[in-house]
């Protein structure tokens, strides 16, 4: 007898619940939004942001921080690479390993995407949402913050 190849059913709260569902439709149309306003894919950026703010890394240290496969990781690096955004380097301490650092054009063009994908995003806020919305909302970011990390 073959092994069924549909994912086992989910129990509990997780199956159904209206506000998971409500979550995953509007971030991912918020997500498509800024996608849009910015010139580099959004793991591009994800990886020069974490380089910019936590140093060197290697392929697989990003890789899980992101939450890709290496392989991916690799590609997107080599993307990054191709433009100059980031420079491969031999680890000091083991030979074996390669480290990943941003250039400063990483830095600049990161400046740069930031710049368009905040500005659409704050000028939206400053447009279309209350004082108390606004407010609400930076409550949630902090929220969103730590789920994105589970």
């Amino acid at each position: 007898m073959a092994a069924s190849t549909e994912p086992a059913p989910v129990d509990g709260p997780r199956q159904g619940d209206p506000l998971a569902a409500e979550l995953r439709i509007s971030l991912a149309r918020l997500m498509r939004r800024l996608r849009g306003e910015g010139g580099m894919g959004m793991t591009q950026a994800a990886v020069l942001r974490r380089l910019e703010a936590e140093g060197p890394q290697s392929t697989g240290e990003l890789a899980k921080a992101e939450k890709v496969r290496p392989q991916s990781m690799s590609q997107t690096l080599a993307e990054l690479e191709s433009l100059h955004l980031i420079l491969r380097q031999q680890d000091g301490r083991d030979l074996r390993r390669t480290i990943i650092n941003i250039t400063d054009a990483g830095v600049a063009a990161l400046g740069r995407e930031r710049a368009l994908r905040e500005g659409w995003l704050a000028m939206a806020l400053a447009e279309h949402l209350t004082d108390d919305e606004r407010e609400l909302l930076e409550r949630a970011a902090v929220l969103l913050a730590r789920l994105s990390e589970l």
